[in-house]
């Protein structure tokens, strides 16, 4: 039976990205088909979907600060959306009863909330799938989503303990003691080392601190979680998240394939299931406007409501409970189910061109702006700099070191992870926060004095896209950019690029040309 699984999401995860479009996609199809060919889901597949769901949260905890919950756009943003939304759902859905559409009739307004309040969070695995595929978990608009989605997590504990009464034990106080056994656990990662120790170190700590919520009647992912952001600070926290991004991917596929294995659905569950996922362009409005009012920039706001302009797998927990509760009937499970998936295939196509859609429409997004934005979203001017590194990773942090000294002109660094950027700074290093997917920086940056731009990003796509928007602000410099593979250097190279270094084969000559000067020197000295 596990074999049919893999076969079915082999075959629709590779039909789908034939097509340009994300395997998640094919992988919803593939359950749903498994489901209509008469297949039954079994405990393995859902065991493999829970513990996709475990190490996925545990990967947003390593990534994760928890000042970041604490700034006002996150919490006011995320509490206000869910109040506003629920009410507003609650209004949306009471009109189509009496329109006398299936389903909807029999809904008051308590019950009409309640799905709007299902419908309020935002899919934390499609949300990570995106961003991970595009590099950008450490953006200001990556950042700012996933607070807002731990912040929904929060808020899912707390429903969970009203809707089913189970208050945690009185052992769940202890939990606050992982605090002082955290140097403890740091010490453990640190004698892990760096080969299969390591990724086997993360599943023990994620799947640890699900067993141990659980056990004290808190909700296990909350666990994993907690324990991931109790080793975000440290220095192997990244490379942790690297060695279990495989396995983690793996065994989300499980979860989608979970999902079309919910019910089998009618034409007219089908039909209102499509009616609810046209309303999530409410959704994106409400985002937009909340975020813009907290003083966001319009750049920012756009991307943050469009990833998180979807329905959550959490919304079917809270379906499910109701139906068992008796506040829903049964067929609501089936039909948000189909809702959440092709809520699911709509973020997945429209974030993939989402920058192309800001730039195009970037003027009447920049009049919601407010003239008053935050302090972390205004740009910061490098001083007469001459060569500028785009991405300070293991490769452009490499490059920057060696360009300070062999180039004599002003070298300045640039990055959108504002945590590598600040301990960069801690340093007295010439760098500074800022996106290079962002439209709006290269057009108010003054590059007349850059005479060379390297691009050391881990995307292709993501370094074409940057060489697009300096060609468009009129930036008249040579461009260089690394690359992992032969067609990807082919691809850089039409974008306009100059020059593109493969890394991986440059890294090979570097290496043969420091091994022979070894033998030169020791041939000269004899």
């Amino acid at each position: 039976m596990e074999f049919i699984w893999i076969l079915f999401a082999f075959a629709c995860g590779l039909a789908v990205k034939m097509i340009n479009l994300p395997p998640l996609i094919g992988f919803l199809l593939a359950g749903f088909l498994l489901n209509f060919a008469g297949l039954e889901a079994s405990s393995t597949l859902d065991s493999l979907a829970n513990i996709g769901i475990t190490l996925m949260l545990f990967c947003i905890g390593l990534k994760l600060h928890v000042k970041d919950l604490l700034k006002q756009e996150v919490w006011a943003s995320t509490l206000g959306h869910m109040g506003v939304w629920s009410l507003l759902f609650g209004g949306i859905a009471l009109l189509l009863g009496t329109l006398s559409l299936p389903y909807f009739g029999v809904l008051d307004f308590k019950t009409a909330a309640l799905l709007g309040f299902a419908l309020s969070f935002s899919s934390t695995v499609c949300v990570m799938k995106l961003l991970e595929e595009s590099s950008e978990l450490k953006t200001r608009h990556g950042q700012l989503s996933l607070g807002i989605l731990v912040m929904q997590d929060i808020v899912a504990v707390v429903f969970l303990v009203a809707a089913t009464g189970k208050i945690p034990s009185i052992w769940a106080l202890g939990l606050f003691g992982l605090l002082m056994i955290r140097p403890i656990i740091n010490k453990i990662v640190d004698k892990a080392g760096h080969g299969e120790m390591l990724p086997l170190t993360g599943l023990f700590l994620a799947l640890g601190g699900y067993e141990l919520f659980y056990l004290v009647g808190v909700k296990g992912d909350l666990g994993a979680l907690i324990v991931g952001i109790l080793l975000a600070s440290h220095s192997k926290a990244a490379e942790m998240n690297k060695s279990l991004m495989n396995f983690k991917d793996l065994f989300l596929i499980g979860f989608f394939l979970s999902i079309g294995f919910t019910a089998l659905p009618t034409l007219s569950m089908v039909g209102i299931s499509l009616i609810i996922t046209l309303v999530i362009l409410a959704k994106f409005a409400l985002f937009f406007f909340m975020l813009t009012k907290l003083k966001l920039r319009g750049r920012t706001a756009f991307l943050s409501s469009m990833i998180l302009s979807n329905y959550s797998e959490f919304g079917l927990i809270v379906v499910a409970l109701s139906v068992a509760n008796g506040w829903l009937d049964k067929e609501w499970l089936v039909v948000l189910a189909l809702a959440v998936s092709f809520s699911f295939v709509i973020t997945s196509v429209l974030y993939r061109n989402v920058h192309h859609l800001y730039h195009k429409n970037k003027e009447v997004i920049r009049r919601y702006e407010d003239t008053d934005c935050l302090p972390e979203d205004v740009f910061v001017q490098p001083v007469n700099t001459e060569i500028l590194v785009v991405g300070l990773g293991r490769v452009g942090r490499g490059a920057f070191e060696s360009l300070k000294t062999l180039s004599d002109g002003t070298v300045a660094g640039m990055d959108a992870d504002r945590n590598r950027i600040n301990q960069m700074q801690e340093d007295n290093e010439n760098v500074f926060y800022g996106d290079g997917e962002d439209a709006d920086l290269w057009e108010r940056l003054d590059t007349s004095d850059i005479n060379l731009i390297l691009l050391a990003l881990p995307v292709a796509e993501d370094t074409t896209n940057v060489a697009i928007q300096l060609r468009k602000a009129n930036y008249h410099g040579q461009i260089v950019a690394i690359a992992r593979y032969q067609d990807e250097r082919d691809i850089l190279l039409a974008s306009g690029i100059d020059n593109v270094f493969n890394f991986y084969t440059e890294a090979g000559t570097g290496f043969a040309e420091e091994s022979l000067a070894l033998i030169r020197a020791q041939n000269t000295a004899s």
